[in-house]
């Protein structure tokens, strides 16, 4: 038996919320198309995301540790495909629509450039005069303008609500919408994604951190409320793991918790909130998807740790230094030899100058791709 699209869309009318994002009133596309006839027109986004160069880039940017220092490191694409995991796992809980979520969790960190979230800052940094670098507007560009793949026109032409969810403090062009909405939050959707992405990257980071060394179990138990409770709840249950065993349970647990935290935390706030439709849910001045407030303090206890014992570590601080000189120097070549951006790009730069051009350019890199750039263009290794 096979499903039409119809079909499918009338199964989420039965199965999802009244205030989930349904595919047939998706807000349409920039570029109007003729609707699939055996996919949802999320469904239609998130195959467009998995197919497009910057998606399979994703497996050579990095995630904290640098891509190839490690086999078992996290790199963006795996860190993607978590999200993804976890914001499905949260939207089938409350009745959303997994589709829509997925999407934008496969698509969040398109824009993100080589070298994490020291190669953004540098971006940021050589683009103050000329706009800044955001990777949530990034992405956006990625899908709206970079991404070449059909004839009729620039981009991956996603669905308005896709789009929406990758600017997570703010709502795509209203000009692009049908009418004035009033709306002063995204949908749930986006939310969830959002609040997923955090999920993971804290969840996972510890992994990684405890994976290389960096963190140690017992300075978490002493300085992490949120750890020693997961690790103490191990120990009740399963008494003494093997070490990589015990380790991977009790990041397990403690994204567990998070997410039943979120999950009974919403479904308070959406009831509280009278939320009946998602237009209803458009219109709240706060976000409905969250922590409760003790998880949220928790969290930020855990986020300073992170910050000032993993993040901003000597040993990962060295190599972040070594990759934002790479790049700043990267980019005052490609000012001085355009020539050597590209076509596409310099076909870009008389539009929207030589500045956006080569940071599109260099933001589309991979960490190995800008590594080989440096050493042909500057002669040297990078070490």
């Amino acid at each position: 038996m096979v499903r039409s699209r119809e079909e499918m869309e009338l199964a989420e009318r039965r199965a999802l919320a009244p205030y989930a994002q349904f595919s047939a009133d998706s807000r349409g596309r920039v570029h109007p198309e003729p609707p699939p006839p055996h996919r949802t027109e999320y469904q239609r986004d998130r195959d467009r995301i998995i197919h497009s160069r910057a998606f399979r880039r994703l497996e050579y940017k990095t995630q904290v540790f640098l891509n190839g220092t490690g086999d078992h490191y996290r790199t963006r694409l795996t860190h993607t495909i978590e999200v993804a995991a976890i914001a499905r796992g949260i939207a089938r809980v409350l009745c959303l629509n997994e589709d829509l979520v997925e999407a934008i969790a496969l698509a969040h960190d398109l824009g993100h450039p080589p070298f994490g979230h020291s190669g953004e800052a540098v971006l940021n940094h050589l683009m103050r005069a000329h706009g800044g670098f955001e990777h949530n507007r990034q992405s956006l560009r990625v899908v709206e303008e970079l991404e070449r793949k059909y004839p009729g026109f620039p981009g991956l032409n996603l669905t308005w609500e896709v789009r929406e969810g990758l600017l997570k403090h703010s709502l795509p062009r209203r000009s692009e919408t049908r009418g004035e909405t009033g709306a002063r939050s995204p949908s749930l959707e986006a939310q969830v994604a959002n609040l997923a992405d955090e999920i993971t990257y804290y969840g996972h980071d510890l992994d990684d951190g405890l994976d290389s060394g960096l963190l140690s179990e017992k300075e978490l138990e002493l300085n992490v409320r949120i750890w020693r409770d997961a690790a103490r709840s191990v120990r009740r249950e399963h008494g003494d793991l093997p070490d990589e065993c015990r380790r991977y349970f009790i990041v397990r647990c403690l994204i567990d918790s998070q997410v039943g935290d979120v999950v009974e935390t919403s479904e308070k706030l959406i009831a509280g909130a009278g939320v009946g439709s998602v237009a209803d849910a458009r219109r709240q001045a706060k976000p409905l998807i969250q922590y409760s407030p003790e998880r949220r303090k928790l969290n930020l206890e855990l986020r300073r740790y992170l910050y000032r014992n993993l993040y901003r570590s000597p040993e990962v601080h060295v190599i972040n230094r070594r990759d934002e000189r790479m790049l700043q120097q990267l980019f005052g070549h490609y000012l001085a030899h355009p020539a050597e951006i590209g076509h596409q790009s310099r076909r870009r730069a008389s539009k929207i100058g030589l500045h956006r051009a080569v940071c599109d350019y260099l933001a589309g890199m991979t960490d190995r791709y800008a590594m080989q750039e440096y050493q042909r263009v500057f002669g040297a290794e990078r070490f």
